[in-house]
């Protein structure tokens, strides 16, 4: 992660780049719409759980398997091929994410090697932990140079003394350097889109944001389309101001549109049709 200059609280320095602040207030608006919304009062636990499927299905499909909404949520064997196994890794993380909140603040990479190891599952003895030298990644859509190990662990470190450290910044973009970083990373042999979503789903809820899980930032990356997530990743990756500002506010576009697919759940829960 590069920033503007030297500070004692680096993510909160991103929150002065240009366009950040208007897209912080955006996503907040957006995020208060649909905790406003009447159905929300007694139903919540509906649009949670539907904004959880939903949230998988985008995730997955930005890691390849773009499948239909109806066909995640009818499927119940996802070990045929490896779609079925990107949609059941996506589906076992959206429900771990909301169980490692209180683990997050005080060791972000116990929570990082657990998402791994629920995305992975039994692929093999690399599972759980960061990459090592002489290792290889399997992220065929992310080609973007890779780190070496050596400095994927430093980078780690680096990422997991801000999170423990705490920062004032806003939880936008502490959300998106963690979901950034770990892309620009890839610090696992596989799996690193799902765990780097789902470690944003994390930030997003902990932080007080989006407690309830109601707002799917995976929907909205999906819903951008793999080739503006991919650009805007390389803003990122690039550590300028112009293109850590684009990442983030990329990350917010994202969210305003995870919040207006659950505005639309609650608008069907109030009709009776969902």
């Amino acid at each position: 992660m590069s920033t503007t200059g030297a500070t004692a609280d680096p993510l909160a320095a991103l929150g002065s780049l240009p366009g950040v602040a208007e897209s912080v207030e955006s996503v907040r608006k957006a995020v208060d719409r649909v905790y406003g919304h009447r159905v929300m009062r007694r139903r919540s636990t509906a649009v949670t759980s539907e904004a959880a499927l939903r949230g998988a299905r985008g995730s997955a499909a930005l890691s390849g398997a773009d499948w239909a909404l109806e066909e995640v949520r009818r499927r119940s064997d996802f070990g045929a091929d490896d779609q079925a196994l990107a949609v059941g890794a996506a589906l076992r993380l959206t429900a771990e994410a909301g169980q490692l909140l209180s683990i997050w603040r005080q060791s972000p990479l116990r929570v990082l090697a657990r998402l791994h190891l629920v995305a992975a599952a039994d692929e093999g003895d690399e599972v759980g932990r960061p990459r090592q030298a002489g290792e290889s990644v399997d992220e065929p859509l992310i080609e973007l140079e890779l780190p070496t190990s050596d400095e994927v662990a430093g980078r780690l470190d680096g990422l997991a003394q801000l999170i423990v450290a705490g920062s004032s910044a806003p939880a936008l973009v502490t959300a998106a350097v963690v979901h950034g970083e770990l892309l620009a990373l890839r610090p696992f042999v596989s799996r690193n889109g799902l765990v780097a979503r789902a470690a944003e789903r994390v930030v997003l809820i902990g932080s007080g944001l989006d407690p309830k899980s109601v707002c799917p930032a995976e929907v909205g990356h999906a819903e951008l389309g793999r080739a503006a997530y991919l650009a805007a990743l390389e803003g990122y990756v690039s550590g300028t101001p112009e293109g850590m500002a684009a990442w983030i506010t990329h990350c917010g576009r994202a969210i305003e549109l995870g919040a207006r697919e659950s505005t639309a759940v609650c608008e069907a829960l109030q009709r009776g049709a969902a």
